[in-house]
């Protein structure tokens, strides 16, 4: 990285920056059974011609899935379907670690050690209902849940008072019930969302019914508040319920709340016509230790925010935290009798695991902890950038992201070894706590080695992606 890049990035973090890296355990690849996947090839086949880039499917699972048997009626005796699964497991976990070595794409932190929570999976754990009503069901874990609402609630400044939220299953649930409930608040309300907002949004407006508009985007994958602007007039008379992205999915992008605001009231909707959900999966817990960033706190006019707790949090399980307002909640409650309870979230049975291992994790990291984590996050982006471009391979990084874009790899075994996320000429790697620059290094020079091997002859070019990442961020032929 030059003195210049560096500067750049030591000025984004806030003080003092963790080294500290995570070796993964070197265990040899595991072998599955040899299938003919001609099936998927013939369905890549058939998309090919009708498609101007087929999109690449990942294998069919079929093909290596493990049957589940009857035992024996002697296998109480010899044990044998007890070694059988067994072996079936070991030989799982270490696929499991050999992935884990090679994982880049995906937005989860892996770094995580639970082993004190091990002595509660012999409970059946579930937290039905509202977290802050006590139901009939008396195996649940609501005093971890609400505790870690609160820390939640203080991180996005609003008192315990004024607030109503729960444990979700995913981000996707969180923005299912952020959606819904904009929906109950204003039943005629337009959803507005750019068109890098996550799909669980787009989900949200078809299981709903709800009208909803596309908003172009910035190169950068920030939402244009110009063609907002554009649209909300067309609309003046219906209230404008908003989804505003804290880190879109595919480029770590993220939209300007104040800005959204801005152009709300400017275009004569009030407070009282519109509802704003933050979708902040990954970088909502991120950005509050990142200097210039945009601040998301319920001080401002925002109805609910949504964060995954198994991606930047680090949990075994998916799981995350949606926040709302409690004036909004009552529009969407209903009392159960059955559960002595009131219904107000997605899904009733709820995992009461999730709560405790949030609630572990926080207490042990707390805010220091994730500051020193972001730092090293977003120092280990600009690393990974600047070499990508060092070695004249077109790549993108948002200021305030540690999502690093660049171009889509030419060959899929590639792309599927270090498990990238990509869309159609672009591909990414999502910087979390668990990356450290030695799986860096191992990646790029392993990049590097292949496209030695892709464009060694010249009528094979890479891509050129400035349409994706502007023309300074591409080092296609045309753009050097």
């Amino acid at each position: 990285m030059d003195r210049k890049n560096e500067a750049v990035a030591m000025d984004l973090l806030l003080e003092d920056f963790d080294p500290t890296a995570v070796v993964a355990e070197p265990l040899p690849t595991v072998v599955t059974s040899n299938v003919n996947c001609d099936l998927i090839g013939k369905f890549a086949e058939d998309l090919k011609g009708s498609l101007e880039k087929p999109m690449v499917l990942g294998r069919n699972v079929h093909t290596t899935c493990l049957a589940v048997t009857e035992p024996e009626a002697n296998d109480e005796f010899t044990g044998d379907k007890d070694a059988y699964m067994a072996s079936v497991l070991a030989r799982y976990r270490k696929t499991l670690v050999e992935r884990t070595k090679h994982h880049l794409g995906y937005p989860y932190n892996l770094d995580f050690d639970y082993g004190a929570l091990t002595q509660l999976q012999h409970f059946s754990i579930n937290n039905l209902g509202d977290p802050f009503i006590e139901s009939n069901y008396g195996v649940h874990s609501r005093q971890f849940e609400v505790g870690v609402l609160d820390w939640f609630a203080r991180l996005w400044e609003i008192e315990k008072s004024d607030y109503w939220g729960y444990i979700t299953n995913c981000g996707t649930e969180g923005n299912l019930h952020g959606v819904l409930v904009g929906r109950e608040v204003f039943p005629d309300g337009i959803l507005y969302a750019s068109r890098e907002s996550h799909y669980s949004i787009f989900k949200a407006a078809r299981m709903y019914r709800m009208e909803c508009v596309k908003v172009d985007c910035l190169i950068s994958g920030e939402i244009d508040c110009k063609d907002f602007r554009a649209k909300l007039v067309l609309n003046k008379d219906k209230p404008a319920i908003i989804n505003v992205n804290i880190g879109t999915t595919v480029k770590g992008a993220v939209d300007d709340l104040d800005l959204v605001i801005q152009t709300l009231e400017e275009c004569g909707f009030k407070q009282d016509r519109f509802y704003i959900h933050c979708d902040g999966a990954l970088f909502g817990l991120m950005m509050p230790f990142v200097k210039r960033a945009p601040k998301v706190t319920f001080k401002k006019p925002i109805g609910s925010v949504s964060v995954s707790g198994h991606k930047f949090v680090g949990c075994p399980m998916p799981c995350g935290v949606q926040i709302t307002r409690l004036e909004h909640i009552n529009a969407l409650s209903r009392n159960v009798e059955y559960l002595a309870s009131r219904d107000a979230t997605i899904m009733g049975s709820r995992n009461g695991h999730a709560p405790i291992f949030l609630w572990y994790t926080l207490n042990k990291k707390g805010y220091k902890g994730f500051q020193k984590e972001v730092q090293k996050c977003l120092r280990n982006a600009h690393y990974l950038k600047d070499r990508l471009r060092d070695a004249g391979i077109s790549a993108m990084l948002n200021e305030l992201s540690s999502t690093v874009v660049f171009e889509r790899p030419k060959d899929e075994e590639f792309v599927r070894r270090w498990q990238l996320a990509c869309q159609g000429n672009i591909a990414h790697v999502v910087v979390m706590p668990s990356v450290n620059i030695d799986k860096l290094d191992d990646f790029l020079n392993e990049l590097v080695e292949k496209r030695s091997t892709w464009y060694k002859d010249e009528k094979v070019q890479p891509p050129c992606i400035a349409a994706d990442v502007g023309t300074e961020n591409c080092a296609c032929g045309q753009h050097k």
